[in-house]
């Protein structure tokens, strides 16, 4: 248990509750502490955990006790937080433990999302065409649709390039990124964040085509120097 990893954080929605997911060993992993929102919307979610840990720790459920994971994601102050993280199949162990109406539906949604990253690791532009109906449901234009995507490969390109030269810990790329939105826009982008007033949304779902062609072009410059 307690394995310390720096990951990128995603948002899934279940019913209107935010849940904090990311990408490790190939599957997604959910903020414990935000699936038990969802399920309780209990107002100490936290406290919550704690007592149902040391419950399944009393009871001998030592393998869901040890499959926790400490993943660092993005807490609403925008910085980046330790949070107990599990995978789809722990949480089913976790989750019916809770009593809740809630738990039926959350296990047939953790399967879907689950069922969803499987299909996208076989067929990786399965992850793209859903990008874009996301992007196309919350109502963006194709032409902005267009340009996201393109910088989301640019991206990839550009992080693969710094993974080659040995750049490993999330934190080594927090700091480039913010070198390169330092010098497109005078700004980190947790301070653009604050500058837009946005807490958990992604700062380049936000930003218009004129910002996009900015960091973008800093992307690509910064690609064909290094």
């Amino acid at each position: 248990m307690l394995e310390k990893i720096e990951t990128t954080t995603q948002i899934a929605i279940f019913r209107r509750k935010e849940i904090r997911k990311t990408v490790h060993k190939k599957e997604w992993w959910f903020s414990v502490i935000d699936i038990i929102q969802a399920l309780t919307d209990s107002s100490m979610p936290r406290r919550y955990w704690t007592d149902l840990k040391r419950k399944l720790k009393d009871e001998g459920y030592f393998e869901v006790y040890d499959n926790i994971v400490q993943l660092k994601m993005e807490a609403l102050d925008g910085k980046m937080r330790e949070t107990d993280c599990a995978n789809t199949e722990t949480l089913f162990r976790i989750i019916q433990s809770i009593p809740s109406p809630k738990v039926e539906p959350l296990k047939r949604w953790l399967a879907r999302v689950g069922f969803e990253r499987v299909k996208e690791i076989e067929d990786p532009e399965l992850a793209t065409k859903r990008t874009r109906f996301l992007y196309k449901a919350k109502g963006y234009p194709d032409s902005w649709i267009a340009k996201r995507m393109r910088g989301i490969e640019i991206r990839e390109t550009l992080t693969d390039e710094w993974q080659k030269r040995g750049i490993k810990q999330q934190r080594e790329y927090e700091i480039l990124t913010a070198e390169i939105s330092k010098a497109t826009f005078d700004m980190t982008p947790s301070q653009y964040k604050k500058f837009k007033k946005l807490k958990r949304e992604n700062l380049r779902d936000h930003m218009d085509d004129l910002e996009l062609f900015f960091i973008h072009s800093s992307m690509v410059i910064t690609c064909q120097l290094i």
